[in-house]
């Protein structure tokens, strides 16, 4: 497997995610997808940067208002514009400092690059325990 790009690009991406979220910025959140990204979850299936702008829209004005993303990324590899991200991630939510194991999730990331840029184009996630 060849890298071309350095883990610190990639934690670029997802602090920017992040940060997106933590400002409640459903569209800052989604331009960080590709156009036609996938997002599956327990009980979600979203396709396109618009439905997942849509569905961070929706969750930021109800129940993930004031929360933010953690993430914290276990394996990243890279291959050529391709990585595959694994991580632990979960939802602080408004006022929590600290993510009940009942919450964590194991998150898979798939990344894309074009252009010179990093997005995400598909993300998974399931329940750690």
């Amino acid at each position: 497997m060849t890298t071309t790009a350095t883990p610190a690009e990639i934690r670029d991406l997802l602090t920017g995610l992040y940060a997106a979220w933590a400002e409640n910025d459903a569209a800052a959140f989604a331009a960080r997808y590709t156009e036609d990204a996938t997002v599956v979850m327990p009980g979600v299936f979203h396709q396109g940067r618009a439905a997942v702008r849509e569905y961070m829209g929706a969750a930021f004005a109800g129940p993930l208002k004031g929360s933010r993303g953690v993430d914290e990324p276990q394996d990243v590899r890279v291959d050529g514009d391709t990585a595959i991200v694994v991580s632990r991630a979960g939802i602080l939510f408004a006022g929590a400092d600290s993510l009940p194991a009942e919450r964590e999730r194991i998150a898979t990331w798939v990344l894309t690059r074009a252009a010179g840029s990093w997005s995400v184009a598909a993300y998974s996630n399931a329940p750690a325990h």
